[in-house]
């Protein structure tokens, strides 16, 4: 078996709203792969790692299951590089500006990690970091 490419589907209440929040965040999407009235093929980072947003009903109708309450609690954390801190502090402006939520910093952990976490408008949780790693302790 030779797996080609990894993508993540998530579910999204309304897609044109989802589509302009990650916009306003700067990210782009496939507009020829996985764009519909229900889907749009969002591009992640210099790889383009892709993740699928997918209106809720679309969503439930290939996973034959619920959708998590993200009131509630995650099934996962989506989780970004960034180049510094002030990429850090720039994009926590622009989470704001676009209507999502930051539940965490921006700031510094561990003494070499710098970041912010996010909440979109669907719940789904996001954390964009800068790592240092010259300032990283050694074993």
């Amino acid at each position: 078996m030779a797996i080609k490419e990894l993508w993540l589907n998530l579910p999204v209440k309304d897609i044109n709203k989802s589509k302009t929040f990650f916009t306003q965040l700067g990210f782009s999407f496939n507009t020829q792969y996985g764009n519909s009235d229900h889907s749009a093929c969002l591009l992640i980072g210099q790889k383009n790692v892709v993740i699928m947003l997918f209106e809720e009903s679309s969503f439930k109708s290939f996973s034959n299951h619920e959708i998590a309450d993200t009131s509630h609690g995650n099934e996962v954390l989506l989780s970004i590089d960034a180049e510094s801190r002030q990429e850090v502090d720039e994009f926590a402006k622009k989470v704001i500006a676009a209507n999502g939520i930051i539940y965490n910093g921006p700031g510094e952990k561990d003494g070499w990690t710098y970041g912010l976490g996010f909440i979109d408008l669907d719940g789904h949780r996001w954390s964009m970091v800068f790592m240092d790693f010259g300032k990283m302790q050694k074993p």
